[in-house]
């Protein structure tokens, strides 16, 4: 972090996402940032961290995202050889851009690597999402996100819990911020746009058993490594998956690795049933439309625990430990990890009496990007001002 506002550059505010969980969280910012009047300068960067071409360009459409001002074009790599060819790209846009401060959100390895390059030259981060905890070191998105916040100057929490996280390892608290969930500004400003569940599964086998209003559908989501890399846990979990699906039809849209991984280790068969209609990897408003209308999801990611709290849908996290606490206390996620008797009572619960019923978390409004501007346009005021006292 810098202090030194003699410093203080008049740049832009460089805004990086880098793979798809960033999209959901740079749209409203990027929107509220540019709003006139008092528009904050700012330029989006994209390191190509998620290359898919079609899958960028369908969520920055559909999120009405403006076309990145610069590419890194990075690709896929190991963890290290990404996060240091990012780094190694994104030195040269510093220096060309001479930014006021660099934006980074959630935990993903583009949000480090930009991190630590604009720290090292001595340019303000500030970071989106900052505080979430799952005191799993094990997980990389655990240690991108303690580093991140360790060298932020503003961070901006989506939580209580997430305040008193960063208050243990050291962060001063004037550098933190509760200003809500941009997640869930997404959602809300998407809703209305949500492709309906007919439209998506128009074309699955036996599409009438899973629009079924008696029956309704089961989301399922499945990418961690920790999930798909082991094979004995692939095999209990896909198990329990088809277990589930006799109780309730499954949709299962399929990410790229996971695919590989059920091809790899051979477990397709465990998915090839009428009860479980695979899908190609979705957009943003196709899978909105999808959960909303779904009567419980099976997931373990992230994004997904705080939507489905926010549209109060059970969700079924296959994970020993989240992030977000918050989704479990008070919304409607239920951690459960592996636990295939758990996870059996708790779809049955469901289809029985609706399943856990919780409440939307404070400040979870649609409105964090507009509490975001605020503090940063206060931020630049205060470091001009400090400015021209030094000068």
């Amino acid at each position: 972090m810098n202090d030194d506002v003699s410093a203080f550059n008049h740049g832009p505010i460089l805004c990086v996402v880098g793979a798809r969980p960033n999209y959901m969280k740079i749209a409203p910012i990027i929107k509220e940032l540019k709003r006139i009047p008092d528009s904050i300068s700012t330029r989006l960067v994209h390191t190509g961290q998620h290359y898919d071409p079609e899958m960028n360009d369908a969520f920055f459409t559909q999120l009405q995202i403006p076309p990145p001002d610069i590419e890194l074009n990075v690709g896929s790599a190991s963890h290290a050889v990404q996060t240091a060819e990012i780094m190694q790209r994104f030195e040269p846009v510093i220096e060309a851009e001479n930014p006021a401060a660099v934006l980074v959100v959630g935990d993903v390895n583009s949000t480090i690597a930009c991190a630590l390059v604009a720290s090292k030259r001595q340019i303000p981060v500030i970071h989106v999402e900052a505080g979430l905890r799952s005191y799993d070191r094990s997980m990389p998105e655990e240690i991108n996100r303690v580093l991140t916040d360790q060298i932020a100057e503003l961070l901006f929490i989506t939580e209580p819990e997430a305040h008193g996280n960063l208050l243990r390892e050291g962060v001063a608290a004037d550098r933190i911020h509760f200003v809500g969930n941009v997640m869930i500004d997404t959602l809300r400003r998407c809703q209305a746009r949500a492709v309906p569940p007919q439209v998506t599964l128009a074309a699955v086998d036996q599409r009438d058993l899973f629009l079924s209003a008696d029956a309704g559908y089961c989301i399922l989501t499945l990418h961690r490594p920790s999930n798909v890399d082991d094979p004995r846990v692939f095999r209990h979990i896909l198990e329990t998956v088809r277990t589930v699906s006799e109780r309730i039809p499954v949709v299962f849209p399929v990410h790229p690795r996971t695919r590989k991984q059920a091809a790899t280790l051979n477990l397709q068969g465990l998915l090839e049933s009428p009860r479980i209609a695979l899908l190609q990897p979705l957009g943003y408003l196709e899978m909105l439309g999808l959960v909303s209308g779904a009567q419980v999801v099976l997931t373990d990611s992230g994004g997904l625990q705080e939507e489905t709290t926010a549209l109060g849908i059970p969700c079924i996290t296959l994970r020993h430990n989240t992030e977000r606490p918050v989704t479990e206390e008070q919304g409607t996620n239920t951690v459960v990890g592996h636990d295939r008797q758990r996870i059996l009572a708790i779809v049955d619960d469901v289809l029985q009496t609706g399943g856990k019923r919780g409440r939307v978390p404070e400040l979870w409004d649609g409105k964090a990007a507009v509490r975001i501007k605020q503090v940063l346009n206060e931020w630049l005021q205060q470091r001009q001002e400090k400015l021209a006292i030094a000068n």
